[in-house]
């Protein structure tokens, strides 16, 4: 029985992660009347042949160290299990101290040279697994949950200011700040201009960003300075309108719910950890995508549509947006398609780009999603 309730769980949780794209966001006949048009028409997206070239070079690039880097995560744990080292390296820890706790310190420093953290957690599924050696991925399984919602609540006080510089949007631009004020109105979400962060990232690359972070107290919005430096007022408020999609859309709550979905089946499913975690990890990228994917798409049709009215043209604001994201990012314009749902996060930009020019809801019959 108990066996019988584990794989239960298990099913149940595999099922909602297969699902998740199709109940997250059911697609509206205007926006599937988009898709279709976007999909048969000629290229929204596209770059000159002096950045063709290298676009391509870099796809090919990403998507070989990738596979490759996936592959030899796992190659190595297997090479490892096959000599015996992790058992040497047991035995090197008892050998130098009779103290469990000391052992695990030294097991987890030779084992994966990440010391402090990588062995108290260690050192608390071992634990676990002592106390309940059946049930132990469950009980492990609440702690892990506990410190994926304390990091994405903590992580925009105290992380993120340690690696990159922060100021008030307000200080910076005023009147970009007025102008997002108008797309936060017409959204219910709120968002006021303190939540408005500006973030100095050129002095380390040069491609575009914008992004949501944190929830409750902690929630925020943060554009950075090459975002605002190469596009229009307009174009910001585009950009802001999907960001404000994630938090109108409750996608942060899903992203965690399915964190804790998959979760739940890593422990569950970990058998030899490192090499089960490995494992795991990469067949469950394309599920993992596939998620973000359809979160993404959402928040563009949200975004979209929420600067309709406050921006002239938003088909040709967004389209135009994603075009100049493309250029700066030296996104490949065709990138295959199997590299693409295995490993994108986001709608290739040449979908995006495509998409915004033929979503037009506030045509003769047709209906906006969210407004």
């Amino acid at each position: 029985m108990p066996n019988f309730r584990a794989a239960l769980v298990v099913l149940v949780a595999l099922l909602a992660l297969m699902t998740t794209p199709w109940w997250v966001q059911r697609t509206t006949p205007t926006e599937a009347l988009a898709l279709r048009r976007a999909a048969v028409d000629r290229p929204a997206y596209t770059l000159p042949p002096d950045k063709l070239k290298p676009a391509q070079e870099l796809f090919r690039a990403r998507t070989a160290l990738h596979f490759a880097g996936e592959g030899w995560g796992i190659l190595q744990l297997l090479m490892l299990l096959a000599l015996g080292v992790p058992a040497r390296m047991r035995n090197v820890a008892e050998n130098l101290t009779k103290n469990r706790w000391a052992q695990c310190f030294v097991f987890v420093f030779l084992f994966l040279l990440t010391w402090l953290v990588g062995s108290l957690l260690v050192m608390v599924l071992f634990w676990v697994i002592r106390k309940s050696p059946k049930h132990w991925w469950f009980w492990f399984w609440i702690p892990t949950m506990a410190g994926v919602l304390f990091g994405v609540f903590v992580s925009p006080i105290l992380v993120d200011p340690m690696f990159n510089r922060f100021e008030p949007l307000q200080q910076r631009s005023p009147a970009l700040v007025e102008q997002l004020e108008r797309v936060v109105a017409r959204s219910g979400v709120s968002l006021p201009p303190d939540r408005m962060f500006f973030m100095q990232a050129s002095q380390k690359v040069t491609s575009l960003n914008a992004y949501v972070t944190g929830f409750g107290p902690s929630k925020r919005l943060v554009l950075w300075d090459t975002t605002i430096a190469s596009s229009t007022p307009d174009e910001l408020s585009g950009i802001f309108g999907h960001e404000l999609g994630h938090y109108a859309l409750h996608h942060i709550v899903l992203g965690l719910l399915f964190t804790a979905a998959l979760l739940l089946v890593a422990w569950a499913f970990v058998a030899v950890l490192a090499l089960g975690l490995n494992a795991l990890n990469f067949f469950s990228e394309p599920i993992d995508n596939a998620f973000s994917r359809s979160i993404e798409h959402a928040a563009d049709v949200y975004g979209q549509e929420a600067i309709h009215g406050i921006v002239a043209d938003p088909q040709t604001t967004v389209q135009r947006g994603f075009q100049r994201l493309g250029e700066t990012s030296l996104d490949d314009p065709t990138p295959h398609p199997f590299v693409d749902f295995w490993t994108s996060s986001h709608p290739s930009t040449a979908d995006r780009a495509a998409f915004a020019a033929a979503y037009n809801p506030w045509a003769t019959g047709q209906h906006p999603k969210y407004f």
